[in-house]
């Protein structure tokens, strides 16, 4: 006879869904290396802690984005109906994952376990599924205020747990606004990189006010007699990237030696996509943009020499958008203020 259900034992909740913290890291590593080579290569410079985290952090990022993409490790996108589900499943297995439940996902049980060690939050999580919830609207900005939001969701949001998890306390407001600014940088470049990919998705992320000021047809970005305007568009957002980029060196400071020589060579990568899509101009779309293997040894060596000196030089002007503004829009009319709070069903 099968026992009774009220004797069975529920499985213990714990870091890592259960599994071995040295299994999580080796899956995660193998994440990181097959879905961003400039980013595993920074993270490389971390001391060995640091790495596993980070390493552990990014896996989770890419497969939330895969999941809500229905892309392989950044692939392709594919099919984007019934994006509001997949989103729902991140949800749903993030918040057990951080509850200590196995997930049946070695990404999320890899986030489960960094969150233990190092304070990530739901909150901290649900600012990151923020982005996803708003491609699953069909969502598109209309203002630089609505870039804004959009970029601290899918990328400033990240950077300030990547600044958690390499020990930075919440107090220390200045760092984490500078790891958001790292963040926000880093989206600038790949939406300049990626305008024909998200046009072949039916998905734009310029305000819709910059398109009316290019009068640039609904619909109609990518088309050959619009090159120039494209390219003045990448241009503005190259520029928006570089600000970040320099504000984003100064939170460096206080930070350990191989966490500030990672964040400068990550920083340096990056910002080098950016650059090499103004420097194509019209052409930055006839083959994706990549960093060579030589030129990100460069960029790491010239990171090193700027670590050691550990004096950065400020932008002529900080940015902009500022993560207490931004935070301040998210949080009054953020699409996850109700949805992300629902019960489970085996919660109910």
């Amino acid at each position: 006879m099968l026992a009774p259900s009220r004797i069975i034992r529920n499985t213990p909740r714990q870091a890592g869904g259960g599994r071995f913290r040295e299994s999580l890291v080796a899956k995660s590593h193998d994440i990181i290396a097959e879905g961003s080579k400039s980013f595993a290569a920074a993270s490389r410079l971390f001391d060995t802690v640091t790495r596993e985290r980070v390493w552990m952090l990014y896996a989770w990022c890419r497969r939330c984005d895969d999941i809500a993409d229905a892309q392989d490790m950044g692939g392709e996108l594919g099919d984007q109906s019934n994006i509001a589900h997949r989103v729902k499943s991140i949800r749903v297995l993030t918040r057990r994952a951080l509850d200590g439940e196995a997930t049946a996902d070695v990404a999320f049980d890899a986030f489960g376990q960094v969150a233990s060690e190092t304070g990530l939050t739901l909150q901290h999580a649900e600012d990151v599924i923020g982005g996803f919830e708003l491609d699953a609207q069909d969502w598109r900005p209309r203002t630089e205020a609505d870039l804004a939001r959009y970029c601290y969701h899918v990328a400033g949001a990240v950077g300030v747990m990547m600044a958690k998890v390499m020990g930075v306390s919440d107090d220390d407001e200045y760092t984490l606004d500078r790891a958001c600014d790292l963040g926000l940088a880093f989206q600038l470049a790949n939406i300049a990189r990626d305008l024909d990919e998200d046009d072949r998705a039916d998905r734009c992320y310029l305000p819709t006010e910059w398109l009316a000021e290019e009068d640039i047809e609904p619909g109609q970005l990518m088309k050959p007699h619009h090159q120039w305007e494209r390219a003045d568009l990448a241009s503005r957002l190259v520029l928006k990237m570089d600000r970040h980029a320099k504000a984003a060196r100064l939170g460096t400071v206080n930070l350990p030696f191989r966490s500030r020589w990672a964040i400068l060579a990550a920083a340096n990568i990056y910002s080098e996509i950016g650059h090499e899509v103004r420097r194509r101009g019209p052409q930055a779309w006839d083959r994706r943009v990549v960093v060579s293997k030589w030129r990100k040894l460069h960029l790491i060596g010239s990171a090193l020499i700027d670590a050691m000196r550990n004096d950065p030089v400020p932008p002529d002007e900080m940015p902009e958008w500022t993560r207490g503004e931004i935070l301040l829009d998210v949080r009054m009319r953020g699409p996850i203020a109700e949805t992300s709070m629902e019960p489970l069903p085996d919660e109910e």
